[in-house]
């Protein structure tokens, strides 16, 4: 079983909809008492980082979410979910801390006359890492679906699985140990997406 969390993602149907097409069973999660049993957790995510963090606050959730990381088992945070993973964001400024999985900030794209800001649309990865369990059968180059004002910026490279050319060159998905993240949206990005999404429910061991 694959915990979703449901803290009002607006993508959250979605993630459901194409984990349960790659043949995983899901639950959806927003006490702490859902986590009990499952194999592997998805934080999902569109909007705000202090919306989520927020969230996941109100519900028990922060804490939970780092004790089931430290469990050792398979841990997918998407878009604001990936970011959540980091220390805090420059978005508002209002200081809020996110889980503090790995070091570094959120930041958001710069300024430019030739930039649009947000980034929404497919675009491609450069994968960094090609043993990453998450982009087995996954090309590089392969193109994925986009919307975000704001990347995370890794204190530690070594995270970087994926990079990805949008004004900057910037870690668009990272892998630690049990650890996957992705500033897209696999739920969005057809069949490399699904591939993504097949290989982490083999991980857990779900399907």
């Amino acid at each position: 079983m694959i915990g979703l969390i449901d803290y009002g993602a607006g993508n959250l149907r979605s993630v459901h909809k194409a984990l349960v097409h790659v043949g995983a069973p899901v639950r959806l999660v927003d006490r702490p008492e859902g986590l009990a049993g499952l194999r592997a957790l998805v934080l999902p995510g569109v909007g705000a980082f202090d919306d989520c963090l927020n969230a996941l606050r109100r519900q028990d959730l922060f804490e939970a979410c780092r004790a089931f990381i430290r469990s050792g088992r398979p841990f997918l945070g998407i878009c604001v979910g990936y970011q959540a993973l980091f220390e805090r964001s420059e978005e508002f400024n209002r200081g809020t801390a996110g889980l503090g999985i790995f070091a570094g900030p959120v930041v958001r794209f710069p300024e430019r006359p030739d930039l649009k800001v947000p980034q929404i649309g497919w675009n491609q990865l450069e994968i960094v890492r090609p043993d990453c369990p998450l982009l087995r059968g996954v090309p590089d180059g392969s193109h994925v679906y986009f919307v975000h004002s704001y990347y995370p910026q890794p204190a530690d490279e070594g995270l970087v699985a994926t990079r990805t050319e949008y004004g900057v060159r910037f870690a668009s998905a990272i892998w630690r140990d049990n650890v996957f993240a992705t500033q897209f949206h696999p739920e969005k990005s057809q069949d490399v997406g699904l591939q993504m999404l097949r290989n982490f429910v083999a991980l857990a061991g779900a399907a």
